[in-house]
């Protein structure tokens, strides 16, 4: 069906190039046919012996006796005036074929060239300046997308170089003191630990998040499939971040067949269900609950993850982008680099699968769907 299509959107290409050739043919056909009248009338004699005297000025005798000398080779010019004539019609059909690849050429040209000049092409050749069009406008694309993410990106290390400062002054701070003051009453030296402490885990958790950076800077996704208790998976996460959850009042939730098997990069697709609901985690409110579900539909398993809370419409579509972050504010206390969504999405599109998200009536879904 697509080759059919192809051929169908060069119809008027093709019957363009049938036309000329067919007119060629018959140019060449009628002056064939009168050089063939000309050389069997009786008087090509007197044709050729005229232009040799006013033309080249020379006696009727003179002429008459150079018509003789090379009348033995008039087939010979004949078939010579023939090929001259194949090779012109031959140049004048190709020369259209030169104009349709020096129009393709250029409008290479302005793709390679990053240039905002216009694609235009002949009509005939009309359904390849629109693909020439899409293929720009893919580009464009993509360079306006790099550029979005490159610039969140340096936000995002300007920040959290900006926030590593605040911990580490804090460590250093109270480690001066721990040394300087070495009979300092126990009570008051273990609340000092304490704040070192909680300060390195601060700034051990920005440490990650610039590897995370640059792990998904230089990462090749490979997959090593294997089949996959779902159920399993996923109870296993949940226990996991018992500790977050307890930590807040939250709890989740999980409704899934116990004998779900599933056929996937256990490690990777266990990434995207602790991504999400590590978000999901740090976007409901205190005391609330998250629900787990997953069923299977027509070739399909899902998993949707449900939180309270609500995401603005005009964020929704920019959600699963690289390191966008709902908080925009500049500190990080707060959320992570912004690449939990987005490589969440692109390990499930390695899967063949889709990643979505829903927010209405209070309450924020995501929904994970991969082949069985």
């Amino acid at each position: 069906m697509r080759n059919y299509r192809q051929k169908s959107d060069y119809k008027i290409l093709e019957r363009k190039i049938y036309a000329r050739i067919a007119l060629l043919i018959v140019i060449a056909l009628v002056i064939v046919f009168l050089l063939y009248l000309m050389a069997s009338s009786s008087r090509i004699g007197d044709t050729i012996v005229s232009f040799l005297q006013y033309n080249f000025l020379i006696s009727y005798e003179n002429a008459w006796q150079l018509y003789w000398t090379m009348r033995p080779s008039l087939p010979f010019v004949m078939i010579a005036a023939v090929a001259l004539i194949f090779i012109i019609l031959s140049r004048l059909l190709f020369s259209q074929f030169a104009k349709y690849f020096n129009e393709i050429s250029g409008g290479l040209d302005v793709l390679v060239g990053d240039s905002n000049t216009e694609i235009n092409l002949s009509t005939e050749i009309a359904p390849m300046e629109r693909k020439l069009k899409a293929i720009k406008q893919t580009l464009e694309d993509r360079e306006r997308e790099a550029r979005v993410a490159e610039q969140r990106k340096n936000e995002m290390v300007m920040y959290l170089a900006h926030d590593i400062k605040t911990p580490l002054t804090s460590v250093l701070g109270y480690l001066s003191l721990l040394d300087e003051a070495p009979d300092m009453p126990p009570e008051q030296k273990a609340k000092y630990v304490n704040i070192t402490l909680d300060k390195a885990h601060r700034l051990e958790k920005l440490v990650d998040e610039f590897f995370e950076i640059t792990r998904y800077n230089f990462q090749t996704e490979t997959l090593s499939k294997e089949s996959i208790d779902l159920y399993y998976m996923l109870t296993q996460i949940i226990d996991e971040f018992f500790p977050l959850l307890s930590e807040r009042g939250q709890q989740a939730f999980l409704q899934a067949p116990e004998e779900l098997v599933v056929f996937g990069d256990s490690d990777k697709l266990a990434r995207v269900f602790n991504n999400i609901l590590k978000n999901a985690v740090a976007h409901s409110p205190d005391e609330s609950v998250i629900n787990i579900a997953v069923w299977v539909s027509e070739g399909s398993f899902y998993v949707s993850f449900r939180n309270p809370g609500s995401i603005p419409a005009d964020k929704l579509t920019s959600i699963f982008d690289r390191f966008y972050r709902l908080d925009s504010s500049r500190s990080t206390d707060s959320g992570g680099a912004g690449l939990g969504l987005a490589i969440a999405k692109e390990i499930v599109a390695s899967h063949g699968g889709h990643i979505y998200a829903d927010s209405q009536g209070g309450f924020t879904t995501f929904t994970v769907e991969l082949p069985v």
